[in-house]
């Protein structure tokens, strides 16, 4: 079969590779935030930064991670342990220690900062690492904890945002294409109502206790003086910690939520499925690590720009090449049957004139041809081919593991 009619179906499928491809999931973020100071609300720091920890061992890199601490416990005169942080009365880890990034911290922690980074409406002046660099192939880890009520969250015991106001920012989110699926947590009283607003899809969303219900903490460290992390926190840190050994894990969110344990947590915690497509079934077979660990999916950049290189000029150019070639094809078949026509028709022509004439056609068919500048096409060509095929082969793999 010639290459020239081969084209058609491998540019087919070649955009069809592309757009599967810039549809998944290909990176991981998280948005950690704290919005409590002062000292007797040690435990709501810790549990950030217990969170932050798991997150970077399951492989997502500070440069994906926004951390908001409005109080610095570390440095807390306070601290009978300067310079640490603790969720644990034995205090085998130190959360704090020298390898942390906080990106917001005291009193940049605010509800309009929080909701400018969601919506991505910063000044031009914000650097990139205060900023939540997700796009449409972007799963988002939304952690929330503090003081809260009935559809509010305290930002430093001075402001609150309401369900309202976190509905809209997802919707903006979603609009502007911020996120491929979300998940958010929040622990605080009442923390499930802070989710009973949300409108936009994707959305896969856990609290730790129902309407006029209080979230407790687990336990305090005597020489701290403070209690040092949540209950509801504590055990899905727990399950992180023991369940969710590496970033290849194959447990899912449905494994998780089934770890609850009102008994322990004494409160009842909620999750929301109905935002998600398919529901519960399909939200459940979401892996932990789809939301808590890294992303190593080949991203395919500047698909949608029309600058010099960009995919949208390549499949371009393609599509002239591929179009010289069949014109090309279309005049050698024709010079073809003009040849033998004028060849067999010559009421004088021997046998080996026809024989001699057959033999340079196939001399001409099978001779070396000159090189032109479309040659750079046809390698691209062969390039994109290639990856087609692996993107499609991978993309297989993929669908038939979540399945």
């Amino acid at each position: 079969m010639r290459l020239s009619a081969l084209i058609p179906t491998l540019l087919s499928l070649l955009s069809i590779t592309v757009s599967l491809a810039l549809a998944e999931h290909t990176s991981n973020w998280a948005v950690l935030v704290s919005t409590s100071r002062f000292w007797f609300n040690y435990r709501h720091l810790a549990n950030v930064l217990s969170l932050y920890r798991t997150v970077k061992r399951l492989g997502i890199p500070d440069s994906q991670i926004i951390l908001m601490l409005p109080d610095d416990m570390a440095c807390n005169p306070r601290n009978a342990f300067p310079g640490t942080v603790y969720s644990n009365a034995d205090r085998a880890v130190d959360l704090y220690g020298e390898n942390i990034e906080v990106d917001y911290r005291g009193y940049e922690v605010t509800v309009e900062s929080f909701i400018r980074l969601l919506t991505d409406r910063l000044d031009e002046d914000v650097p990139r690492s205060k900023r939540l660099g997700s796009d449409a192939g972007s799963n988002v880890l939304v952690y929330m904890t503090g003081h809260g009520g009935d559809r509010f969250l305290k930002f430093q015991d001075s402001e609150e945002i309401g369900a309202w106001d976190l509905a809209d920012a997802f919707g903006q989110m979603w609009e502007k294409k911020r996120y491929h699926e979300l998940l958010f947590m929040i622990d605080t009283c009442q923390a499930n109502t802070m989710y009973t607003h949300l409108y936009s899809p994707n959305i896969i969303a856990t609290g730790s206790s129902a309407l006029d219900q209080s979230s407790y903490s687990h336990h305090a460290d005597n020489d701290v003086g403070v209690a040092v992390i949540d209950r509801w926190t504590y055990y899905v840190l727990e399950f992180l910690e023991t369940q969710v050994t590496t970033p290849n894990s194959k447990l899912t969110l449905g494994d998780l939520f089934d770890s609850y344990d009102e008994s322990k947590i004494h409160s009842q915690p909620g999750v929301r499925w109905d935002l998600f497509p398919g529901g519960e079934q399909e939200g459940r077979l979401r892996t932990v690590v789809d939301f808590f660990g890294n992303v190593q999916n080949v991203e395919v950049e500047g698909a949608n720009s029309t600058g010099p290189g960009s995919l949208r000029e390549d499949l371009q150019e393609i599509a002239k090449l591929v179009e010289k070639w069949q014109q090309r094809d279309r005049e050698y078949l024709a010079s073809l049957s003009r040849a033998d026509n004028t060849t067999s028709d010559h009421p004088y022509a021997s046998d080996d004139e026809r024989d001699s004439a057959s033999s340079s056609l196939k001399r001409r068919t099978a001779g070396a041809t000159k090189m032109t500048n479309e040659d750079t096409w046809g390698k691209r060509l062969v390039g994109l081919t290639v990856l087609g095929g692996f993107a499609a082969l991978w993309a297989a793999g993929s669908f038939l593991g979540k399945a």
